[in-house]
């Protein structure tokens, strides 16, 4: 049986890394690239079986598909120095080094910076709920408006505290990243959640307020109690009521706010 040497070892170990991908998962011709063969040669070398490749992997040391992926460490690298420093703490190198991989690796699955922080703004932001909502909404309006509060309330919550950072960001850099990403990914916030609003105005169940206007009324109040929330646990203890409790509050004063005016 052919005896797999050290160097087919590395380049499949670069190759997972380069790729943001498990061992198990890279294609033998990522890893003939690495290794600056062919393809063909590779599976010479490994006597015409990948399992002989991945059985050299694992008597490194290395488990095929027990590490993180690097994408998804650079993610949740990303998504702790963001919140413990903010979003200016986030430069390749600096999450290169603390998700242990290479720069490189991150320009290959990113592209670059803007790339790596529009997957975090994704991820951390209710954009994507909010989406989903609008594809599907349930049948009562308060159904509709207790669970925008609730994706609300929960992307605010969600640790690492991402999306405080983000609003931290835009309140000290008007022009900085935070307000890039927002700019970019408005279209994406009026398309689910405008759109939902303005079928309930449409439909007589909300007032025919200007939608930005009723985007704000909505949004506004929860977002700012979940800013403050963790000042206000400190300073008030338990006599704040819990998450849950604030976002049915909030819904329902939103509804009796926005509701149609009753005929004079």
């Amino acid at each position: 049986m052919p005896v797999v040497d050290e160097e087919l070892v590395r380049a499949a170990l670069a190759a997972a890394e380069q790729h943001g991908k498990d061992v198990a998962d890279v294609p033998l011709g990522a890893i003939a690239a690495a290794a600056g063969i062919s393809r063909s040669t590779l599976i010479r070398r490994l006597g015409g079986s990948r399992a002989r490749l991945d059985e050299a992997v694992q008597r490194a040391g290395v488990d095929l598909g027990g590490r993180p992926p690097v994408r998804e460490r650079a993610l949740e690298a990303a998504a702790t120095l963001i919140a413990r420093d903010g979003l200016g703490a986030v430069t390749l190198e600096a999450v290169a080094a603390t998700a242990d991989c290479a720069p490189t690796s991150l320009y290959s699955v990113f592209g670059n910076r803007d790339g790596l922080l529009a997957t975090m703004f994704d991820r951390y932001v209710p954009i994507p709920d909010l989406e989903a909502l609008a594809a599907d909404p349930p049948e009562r309006l308060e159904d509709t408006v207790h669970a925008v509060y609730a994706a609300l309330a929960e992307a605010f919550a969600r640790e690492p505290r991402v999306l405080p950072a983000i609003f931290g960001d835009l309140f000290t850099r008007p022009d900085g990243t935070a307000a890039r990403m927002l700019k970019t990914n408005l279209p994406r916030m009026f398309a689910s959640l405008g759109g939902l609003l303005s079928t309930l105005v449409h439909t007589g169940r909300l007032r025919p307020l200007p939608l930005p206007l009723l985007m704000q009324l909505m949004l506004g109040p929860m977002a700012g109690h979940m800013l403050l929330r963790p000042v206000l646990q400190d300073a008030l203890g338990n006599t704040l009521p819990p998450v849950d409790e604030v976002a049915r509050t909030f819904a329902e004063a939103f509804l009796r706010a926005a509701a149609p005016e009753a005929p004079a």
